[in-house]
């Protein structure tokens, strides 16, 4: 059976760098995904040259059919050395999944990669493979939907030494802490997220090294349908709210006309919400079998400008509570992040006057860029988008 493979990454900076010494590279394949988390020596502008290369390297020899022995000979070949230490280094992890759950994993002094499967922490077999002298620990197994795979940097483990914590975080207590939690989440990013906030607290906000979080889980497709329209002519009423609800899957309108639109050709009324107000985010409203009507632009604009905070900002945890506000834009927002795989929008090419000139052309519209913006940071966040327009 075939998966959705949700990847989710956050990082912290080492206090007072501006860069990250640890990189993540994501690659797609034809049959599932590559994953390579790298982290140079030191931290600074030399780290993260060093993890940049190891990680770019390695996706891309491996995306390319090349063999592991093959992609570390040339990593290490390639790096430069280090003068203070005459070291060439950066450890890596990298794991392969396939879309029937398959993972191949080869990790080289990084903390080893936790498997939860529900609350309970699963042993990994490894074997060790030396590969030009370096030891590497390589392991297969296979994933099942709501199985959560961890990757951390060193930063993690190391979190609150000498601080809140004698010997910091600590592998176990990563894992004891994961076991709370990730079977609940159903979204990759919003594990990697709490993770990363807790370590920032742990380094009480000023992070003794860099720290990377790297969260895969496993999902059952997810489709999310969006109407927002009018379409360019209005015979084509019948022929969206038809294709609307033959998808499968979950059903968004935005828009008023589009509201009605929809409600007209269901033969359902169209109830506001007055239960809750918000003075900034205009009221959604209900139509029967749709699962979540609102405003238009000014929704859908509010709503991409919360992902876009969720998927930019790793210590923002601002915005992870305000994704379960009443509002429809925290709504939408929640819906596509946490709810949604694969989204299919259709869109009308009817141009609003009031959200623009209707003599300029639709490409250039209010809500032409809002959707497209909005497509752009859900494939961002590994989010499958087709875009109709009508």
């Amino acid at each position: 059976m075939t998966y959705f493979i949700d990847i989710g990454w956050d990082n912290l900076n080492k206090y007072g760098e501006e860069l990250c010494g640890d990189n993540v590279e994501v690659a797609k394949t034809d049959n599932g995904m590559i994953i390579v988390l790298a982290d140079g020596l030191g931290s600074g502008v030399k780290a993260n040259i060093l993890a940049t290369l190891t990680s770019k390297i390695a996706v891309t020899m491996l995306k390319e059919g090349l063999s592991l022995g093959d992609t570390v000979d040339t990593i290490l070949r390639t790096l430069p050395v280090c003068q203070v230490r005459q070291l060439a280094y950066s450890t890596f992890t990298i794991v392969k999944i396939y879309n029937d759950g398959r993972v191949y994993a080869a990790e080289y002094d990084n903390p080893p990669l936790i498997l939860m499967r529900g609350e309970q922490h699963c042993k990994i077999d490894k074997k060790d493979c030396i590969l030009n002298g370096r030891r590497i620990k390589e392991s297969n197994f296979t994933l099942i939907p709501g199985d959560t795979l961890t990757i951390v940097s060193d930063g993690a483990v190391h979190a609150g030494v000498g601080a809140i914590l004698n010997l910091g975080w600590q592998w176990e207590n990563i894992a004891e802490y994961l076991g709370r939690f990730a079977w609940k989440e159903k979204c990759a990013k919003n594990i990697s997220k709490e993770l990363i906030n807790v370590c920032q607290k742990l380094y009480l906000d000023r992070p003794g090294d860099d720290v990377t979080v790297v969260t895969v889980k496993v999902r059952e497709p997810e489709i999310v349908n969006l109407f927002t329209g009018p379409p360019e002519d209005p015979d084509d009423d019948a022929w969206v709210v038809k294709r609307l609800m033959k998808g499968k899957g979950k059903k968004i309108v935005c828009g008023g006309t589009a509201g009605n639109i929809v409600a007209r050709e269901l033969g359902e009324e169209l109830i506001t919400n007055i239960d809750f107000i918000d003075p900034d985010v205009p009221p959604t409203a209900q139509i029967k079998g749709i699962d979540l009507v609102t405003e238009g632009v000014l929704t859908l604009s509010k709503a991409v400008e919360k992902i876009r905070r969720y998927a930019q900002n790793s210590e923002d945890t601002k915005v992870l509570k305000s994704l379960h506000n009443e509002d429809g834009a925290s709504m939408l927002a929640r819906m596509l992040i946490e709810d949604c795989t694969h989204l299919n929008l259709l869109v009308g090419k009817a141009v609003n006057p009031a959200h623009q000139n209707p003599d300029l052309p639709f490409d250039l519209s209010i809500k032409q860029k809002v959707v497209k913006e909005l497509a752009e940071w859900l494939k961002k966040l590994g989010k499958e988008v087709t875009i109709t327009y009508v």
